[in-house]
This record gives C-alpha cells, sequence and structure tokens, in this order.
C-alpha cells in the first residue's frame, strides 16, 4: 500500500518544486550581496550555498526519476497551457546558482551558466512557440508567464565574463520586450475578465522580477544608473510597493507550493535596494535594503515551515 502510494506521489511530482530552487537561490544570493554592502557575517551566504545546491540535487533527481518511470505525466505537463511556463525555473535555477557560485567558484559557475543558457534559450522557444501555435484561453494567463521571460534577463548577470556584450544584449532585449507585451496581457485579463484561480494568486509577485533583474542586469553590463536603469528600479519599486498594499489577498489563502513565487521576486528587489544604496549611500535606501533582506527571511521561514508542514501530511505531491 505504501509503495503503491509512493509511485502515485512520484507521479504528480510538480514541475513547479523548482520553485523552491528558485526562492532559496534569492535567499542566498540576498546574503551574499548583504555581505559585502551591508557588512552581514558572509557565512550565511555560504551556509546558503550549499544548501540551495542540495536542493537542486534532490529536485532534479526526483523529477529525473519520475521523468524516467512517468514519461506521459512529464509530457502532459510540458503541454499544458499554464505548466510549461515552470519548466523555466529549471534553467532559471541553474543561472541562479550560477550567479551565486561567480566569486569563489568561477569554473563551477561557467558550468551552471552555459548549462542553464543553452536551456533557457531552448525553452523560451519552445514555450513562445507553444503560445503561437496553440490557442490559449484568456483564463490560462497568470503571472508565471513572466518566468520564460524573466529567465533572459538573468542570463546578463551571471554571463559578464562569459560571454560578449552582444549576446548579453541578446537575452536581456528579449525579455525587456517580451515583458512589455506580457505584462498588457495579463493586465488586461486581470481588470476585465474573470480573477486567477487563488493558487496562482502568489504569482502576482513575480510582477516585481522583470523591473527588479532587469536593474541588476543592465548595471552588470553597464556599470551605471542613468535615466533608464532609474525607470527600472522604480518600476520595481512600485510593484513592490503594489503587492504589499494588497496584502489582504494573500494572507488567507491555502498554501501551494506556489507560494514559492513570493520568494525570488522580493529577493531581486532586496538585491535592488542594496545595489542602488552602495552607488548612491542615501539613508532611505539602506534602511530600505535592511527590511528588504528581513522581509525575504521571514518569507522564506515562512514558505519552508509551511512546505515541510503539508510534505508531511502528504499533501504536496497530489493529483489535481
Amino acid at each position: 500500500m505504501e509503495i503503491a502510494e509512493e509511485k502515485s506521489r512520484l507521479k504528480f511530482f510538480p514541475i513547479m518544486m523548482y520553485a523552491v530552487v528558485m526562492g532559496l537561490s534569492g535567499l542566498t544570493i540576498t546574503y551574499q550581496k548583504a555581505a559585502i554592502w551591508l557588512n552581514f557575517p558572509s557565512i550565511i551566504g555560504e551556509v546558503l550555498m550549499y544548501v540551495t545546491t542540495i536542493v537542486f540535487i534532490v529536485v532534479s533527481s526526483v523529477y529525473i526519476r519520475k521523468f524516467s518511470k512517468y514519461k506521459t505525466a512529464v509530457k502532459n505537463e510540458f503541454l499544458h497551457p499554464v505548466r510549461i511556463n515552470f519548466f523555466a525555473a529549471v534553467s532559471i535555477s541553474m543561472l541562479m546558482l550560477s550567479i551565486i557560485y561567480k566569486e569563489n567558484f568561477t569554473f563551477v559557475s561557467a558550468i551552471f551558466w552555459y548549462l542553464g543558457t543553452a536551456l533557457h534559450f531552448y525553452l523560451t522557444m519552445h514555450t513562445i512557440s507553444f503560445w503561437i501555435n496553440q490557442n490559449q484561453q484568456l483564463d490560462h494567463s497568470n503571472p508565471a508567464w513572466f518566468i520564460p521571460i524573466v529567465g533572459n534577463v538573468l542570463v546578463p548577470i551571471g554571463g559578464v565574463g562569459f560571454a560578449n556584450l552582444g549576446l548579453l544584449m541578446y537575452f536581456f532585449s528579449v525579455g525587456m520586450f517580451f515583458w512589455i507585451i506580457l505584462f498588457a496581457i495579463i493586465l488586461n485579463r486581470i481588470i476585465f475578465h474573470n480573477q486567477i484561480a487563488v493558487k496562482f494568486m502568489p504569482t502576482f509577485f513575480i510582477l516585481i522580477a522583470p523591473p527588479a533583474v532587469g536593474f541588476i542586469a543592465y548595471f552588470k553590463m553597464f556599470g551605471v544608473i542613468d535615466t533608464f536603469a532609474l525607470m527600472l528600479f522604480n518600476l520595481a519599486l512600485f510593484f513592490t510597493i503594489l503587492v504589499a498594499f494588497m496584502y489582504k489577498n494573500f494572507i488567507k489563502i491555502k498554501f501551494f507550493i506556489s507560494w514559492w513565487a513570493f520568494v525570488f521576486p522580493v529577493a531581486a528587489m532586496a538585491i535592488s535596494a542594496m545595489l542602488m544604496y552602495n552607488q548612491s549611500k542615501e539613508m532611505s535606501l539602506l534602511i530600505f535594503s535592511y527590511i528588504m533582506v528581513a522581509v525575504v527571511t521571514i518569507i522564506v521561514s515562512i514558505v519552508t515551515y509551511q512546505t515541510i508542514v503539508h510534505i508531511r501530511k502528504k499533501e504536496i505531491c497530489i493529483g489535481e
């Protein structure tokens, strides 16, 4: 009986589990940068680096096992109008691990970056082709559509030193262009059509990610805080304030693994704030940086606790 139940849960192991790796990666990078810019203890980032890597290996091992035993289930996920967007979380996890290892383990960083970039290029092309070739229902659109797009903007952050500016600008341009296009589509759906399903409410936080990550990528490539960089930072700040203003939408919703979507965008905003403080030395940005680091830590603590509780209750890997 237990063996049959274990097999069933393996069959329903969701690709969304890579959102856990994305969230932990965001927390890790946040503390790595806090050690540099805010004088936090560097040991925190180092420990989180290994924890994140272990989680990535475990999630990947389980999903590979699922693929070997339940290819049809994986294929169905890959053809699902919503879940297809979460496959980009695999390549994004690799790109974020590349950033995590960049300072101290360049060779490991390069491996993650080249593999992550190649995989993300394919997933971006496949996802957009899927949108074009398959009739999409407006009810299927949600902020998770930004996941394949954000990955393109992540490529330049880890890619400086591994590739020339032309290639990095290619990914940056694609990410920025489709961010604007998809935002218009999703805003239209949110305002004029049915509300997004409750389990995808946490994905609203992903609205923060494109401008926040774009700001970091732009600075990494050009090393300046100009008008365009300030626009990206301020847009990220606007969406951060917006989701904070809408806090009542999130505090009472039932736990889903998509809660991990809270973490990565908030971490991107925290890193953006610290970067902006490092360049301007404004006290308000220093205070904001501390607040954002605290918020990221609190969210990860809550989501980790809820994930463990629901894993023990066997409520994670179940059919819908």
